[in-house]
């Protein structure tokens, strides 16, 4: 398609290209005009062309998956009139993200575009905090009061159902809009006309506050499997709804942040190859420098301990396994943890719980891979005639078992102390845990040394 796509513009062959839009989804429209501008394959000109081509209501939700610098350039291109049609034509959300992305000369003209009643919707939700849940509603939903009836409501829905986000599930409120009751198209449906909307509806609605973080509200989408979700302040009446297709980019944000962080570099609002190599260099030397400077405190205690190596160099071969088997395993229960915290599985009352669980869990990886370890070492130095075997056998088993419960420890402990304090848990993963987990297990292994081979220092 693309290629087929590509062929006709370069032929100038625009009725096929209308055509075969016509049998396209916006979502695959939106994708091969990107990647015309991506792969600098058609100029911008030709670009605005052919988005030109698509009807006023399609254009517009063409436009809503397209990225920041897409959207940027046709904008910079369209006509003041065009682009009041674009405008007219995204939901209020859509248009608080285009707004949020774009730079002020462009924000000038999209408010400029916009009617006062959507400049005064847009105005309300852009001063709600980020990331909160008024943030990301749309004030575009339907509500009735409670003494209408159902051929009413369906005569509403009728008339606004092209202009409201979604018209599957509708709001009951009563005069000063407070939210008293829910119900489906479905139930309007199977109802008889005459049937007053108070008398079918659900009143327990399950809502979010405007200030919610927004990583709540997507939850409650994955708890209860909404469509949408009302959104009201602290009066209970209703200023919004954040729909399925806004918390499912909010889950891909969250859990984008969450691996830059587990990863140890910051967050890129833009795709990997859009986001320059000084940016990429930026976003991730910070954590290396805090990383590689803390690692000098392994450093220092192997150079503390140099007499031992003296004595019996094979321990300095074993130190690569016990940092790396007590990282793995941080690094293993850190992801658990934060992944059940994200779930709400897990909450900072289960701390102690979560605790004795994960040091159980650790008891027995710790035998295991001990007793794996001293058959290895006995096994692979039984020939050895300059070291003691089975002394090194039990003393790197002895470190590897004391690795692996504290580890786990850590790693349990330090993503629910950073919940606790308003930090992101994702930042005490992999490599802030692996740091610490080295400096400790090199520091119990070599004390566990100077025991076993009797090793004064």
């Amino acid at each position: 398609m693309y290629e087929m796509v590509k062929e006709a513009v370069d032929k100038r062959d625009f009725k096929t290209v209308k055509e075969t839009f016509e049998h396209l989804e916006e979502a695959d429209i939106a994708d091969l005009m990107q990647g015309f501008h991506d792969n600098r394959e058609v100029d911008a000109k030709d670009i605005s062309l052919l988005f030109r081509l698509l009807p006023k209501d399609t254009a517009a939700e063409v436009f809503t998956y397209m990225e920041t610098d897409m959207k940027e350039l046709l904008i910079n291109r369209f006509t003041d009139t065009e682009l009041e049609d674009i405008v007219d034509n995204l939901f209020i959300d859509d248009t608080v993200d285009l707004i949020e992305e774009m730079p002020a000369n462009v924000v000038q003209r999209i408010l400029a575009a916009s009617d006062p009643q959507s400049r005064k919707m847009i105005n309300m939700i852009l001063k709600y905090p980020e990331d909160s849940a008024g943030s990301i509603m749309t004030t575009e939903f339907v509500y009735m009061k409670r003494d209408q009836t159902v051929k009413e409501c369906l005569e509403k829905i009728r008339s606004l159902g092209m202009v409201k986000e979604t018209v599957y599930t509708i709001y009951v409120t009563e005069q000063d809009r407070r939210l008293v009751g829910v119900l489906s198209i479905l139930d309007l449906l199977t109802a008889d006309d005459d049937d007053i909307i108070g008398d079918i509806m659900d009143e327990n609605v399950i809502t979010a506050l405007t200030t919610d973080d927004q990583e709540q509200v997507a939850a409650q989408f994955a708890k209860y499997d909404f469509v949408a979700l009302p959104i009201v302040d602290n009066e209970n009446r209703i200023v919004g709804i954040v729909t399925f297709d806004d918390a499912m980019d909010v889950v891909e944000e969250e859990a984008t942040e969450d691996m830059a962080h587990m990863a140890a570099t910051m967050t890129s609002e833009e795709s990997y190859f859009k986001t320059s190599v000084i940016a990429h260099a930026r976003n991730r030397i910070v954590w290396l420098l805090v990383l590689m400077l803390s690692s000098t405190i392994s450093s220092i205690i192997i150079g503390h301990y140099e007499a031992a190596f003296a004595t019996i160099p094979l321990l300095v071969a074993s130190i690569p396994t016990l940092t790396g088997t007590g990282g793995n395993c941080g690094t293993q229960t850190s992801t658990m943890v934060i992944r059940g915290m994200s779930l709400g599985e897990i909450e900072l009352k289960d701390f102690f719980k979560v605790m004795f669980k994960e040091l159980r869990i650790s008891l027995i990886v710790g035998v295991i891979l001990a007793a794996v370890n001293f058959l290895r070492i006995c096994i692979q130095y039984s020939k050895d005639t300059s070291v003691d075997s089975v002394k090194l056998g039990i003393c790197v088993s002895l470190a590897i078992f004391a690795a692996v419960v504290m580890s786990k420890l850590i790693g349990c402990i330090l993503p629910m102390a950073a919940k606790a304090v308003k930090i992101d848990p994702a930042l005490m993963a992999a490599p802030f845990i692996s740091t610490i987990v080295d400096a400790s297990t090199t520091l119990v292994f070599f004390n566990i040394a100077l025991l076993v081979f009797n090793i004064k220092i």
